[in-house]
């Protein structure tokens, strides 16, 4: 003989339910980031990901693939100390891609390491010009292709002589 068993109660699947709920309420907030970093340091680990930082963002993340997949391309600007900046942005960008783009970089790298809370980019690029092969890149409309820069291309900053 079988037994026909009996299909479960109504107050039986709501009780495994709050215990389900009550499981996932059970990490707290802190311990829950722990795991997610811990898988984004994994995910960073991968050969495609590996120059990114271990506190990456998803913009960071969106770049590096757009790069592998020949959608985007790594400006180096450089500034007069010698540091260059890896800059990222789209095939078809303009000047002002490129600027929000150092703009971007430079809010980054101030959360990362601290340091000056606030720059005024107003003044930036009232007192420096972005330069490429003596050309300077003073139309913010006008693409990077347009002046010739491509992929891994050096762009400087050079400080503007005042017109007297």
């Amino acid at each position: 003989m079988t037994e026909i068993s009996s299909p479960p109660e109504e107050g039986d699947a709501i009780e495994q339910m709050k215990d389900e709920e009550e499981d996932e309420e059970a990490l707290p907030h802190s311990e829950i980031l722990d795991i997610f970093e811990e898988g984004l340091a994994m995910i960073v680990q991968d050969p495609l990901l590996c120059d990114l930082p271990i506190q990456v963002t998803l913009e960071e993340v969106n770049s590096q693939v757009a790069l592998e997949y020949g959608q985007a391309m790594t400006v180096r600007v450089c500034k007069a100390d010698g540091e260059v900046m890896p800059i990222v942005v789209v095939q078809q960008a303009t000047v002002l891609h490129l600027k929000n783009a150092i703009c971007r970089y430079y809010e980054l790298k101030q959360q990362r390491e601290g340091g000056i809370k606030h720059i005024s980019w107003r003044y930036v690029w009232r007192t420096f010009n972005l330069v490429y092969n003596g050309e300077k890149l003073d139309e913010d409309s006008r693409k990077l292709k347009d002046y010739g820069i491509r992929n891994r291309d050096e762009v400087t900053f050079v400080k503007k002589l005042k017109k007297k």
